[in-house]
């Protein structure tokens, strides 16, 4: 299973938004083929490793990352491709939270197969977090917080200066984790001060590029930053939670920029849902952090921490965050950790 999680993730960035899935045959105890979700609407990872296998899936085991599917979509049903083929036994880490796709066990079971499951499933649901939160809530976006920071919580100098905290292995791992997302978003101030582009420029080419959002009260966005320059090329968002003059409404619709008024955070995530992006990966700064956090909005937190040192006057990495109790304080769930170069990687999820 362990392989067929690792196999899963080669779909990143090319399959939402359908999960990431991986597949092994084991044929009398040796591998007997492999296969992944490789591309929306393109084979299913059981039937990639099936027609990888051959007549050696005759009596074998398939062990799968994500429940068989049940139904015809844009490939026939994954149960119907593994009855055919004569496997045995089939081992499953995540029931399918799909009304429409789920359903295979039961019918596999009923057709004599041996089917387990619930091998690995914390790390298959960790995996696939983006697809399961899509079913089991709709009204929002899965919202991911990206941060880079140093050692003492830092993600600007005094100045404001963020680039670079993280060393180029951090960055190449950001490149490739944008490609998994619907969209990118930061704060007006880190618009205005980094410019950034906010493409996914990785190893992995995103089916859909991600779209970009602007979290900006007061929509001041100057028209040479990149995002403003680039709008008409690139699907760009601007969220604003006050009113905007008409000039300078204006002046961002006639760049391109669509523009989103909301009251709060809330409210402007279940506008973004209503327009089709079903996950964000938020990357800065510290006030847009500290208000998402605070109003329980944060699905996902990757933590990058660099090995240096910026002191008290520097940006801190949360902002506006209000005190909590130790006792009341939510412990969050590590899903992984890993070193980056120099830099640490931590992943928690809210449980």
């Amino acid at each position: 299973m362990t392989r067929a999680i690792e196999l899963a993730w080669r779909g990143w960035g090319r399959v939402q938004p359908n999960p990431l899935v991986g597949a092994v045959i084991l044929a009398q105890g040796e591998l007997g083929g492999e296969g992944w979700h490789a591309e929306f609407g393109d084979l299913h990872a059981e039937t990639a490793a099936l027609a990888q296998a051959g007549d050696r899936a005759r009596g074998a085991t398939m062990v799968v990352s994500l429940e068989p599917c049940a139904h015809a979509g844009k490939q026939p049903p994954c149960t119907d491709a593994l009855l055919r083929a004569g496997v045995r036994r089939v081992v499953v880490a995540l029931a399918d939270p799909d009304p429409v796709a789920a359903g295979g066990v039961q019918l596999l079971r009923a057709a004599g197969v041996e089917v387990e499951v619930g091998v690995l499933d914390e790390q298959a649901a960790a995996q696939n977090a983006i697809f399961l939160h899509c079913h089991r809530d709709r009204s929002r976006p899965f919202v991911a917080l990206k941060l880079a920071t140093t050692l003492d919580g830092r993600i600007a100098d005094a100045s404001g200066r963020s680039q670079w905290i993280s060393g180029p292995p951090a960055r190449d791992y950001i490149q490739w984790l944008r490609a998994g997302f619907d969209a990118i978003a930061i704060g007006g101030a880190t618009a205005r001060t980094d410019n950034p582009s906010l493409t996914a420029r990785g190893p992995v080419a995103p089916r859909v590029p991600p779209r970009r959002i602007v979290f900006s009260r007061d929509g001041d966005l100057p028209h040479d930053l990149t995002v403003v320059q680039t709008a008409r090329d690139i699907p760009t968002l601007m969220v604003a939670t006050s009113d905007l003059p008409g000039d300078r409404l204006a002046a961002l619709e006639g760049s391109g920029v669509g523009v989103i008024s909301a009251t709060d955070l809330a409210s402007a995530l279940v506008e973004l849902r209503a327009r089709k992006v079903g996950s964000i990966l938020v990357e800065g700064g510290g006030r847009l952090a500290g208000s998402l956090l605070a109003a329980g909005l944060v699905d996902r937190y990757y933590w990058i921490q660099s090995p240096l040192w910026l002191g008290e006057d520097a940006v801190p990495a949360v902002g506006g965050l209000p005190a909590i109790p130790l006792g009341q304080a939510e412990r969050w769930r590590v899903v992984e950790r890993r070193t980056l170069g120099e830099d640490t990687l931590l992943v928690a999820d809210r449980r």
